[in-house]
């Protein structure tokens, strides 16, 4: 992967925020120096259901800025993702916090 590629020239992927009972949920995956960018591309394609070109911007998020928000939904459906991302070794929590 090209690593001569300026930051500023991508912009945050949008994820499509859903609320329940005014609870926001989101997956944040944390940048480690562990996985390739192949390998947690594909567990983004594979687990959190995102494009091929939506992951690798996300990859390139995690990695430049340290983690990313890869999903936003109710806690139910981002907890068996978060799940299967650590399975496959990624570092990856779920924030919740109450809307205004």
């Amino acid at each position: 992967m090209n690593t001569d590629i300026r930051f500023d020239e991508f912009e945050d992927v949008m994820v499509e925020e859903l609320t329940t009972d005014g609870i926001k949920s989101t997956l944040i995956v944390y940048n480690d120096d562990h996985n390739t960018f192949d390998w947690v591309i594909k567990c983004f394609v594979d687990v959190c259901g995102h494009t091929e070109e939506q992951a690798e911007q996300l990859s390139l998020l995690v990695h430049f800025k340290g983690k990313a928000t890869v999903k936003t939904d109710s806690l139910s459906v981002l907890r068996p993702m978060k799940d299967a991302l650590t399975e496959r070794g990624l570092s990856a929590v779920i924030e919740s916090m109450v809307n205004d």
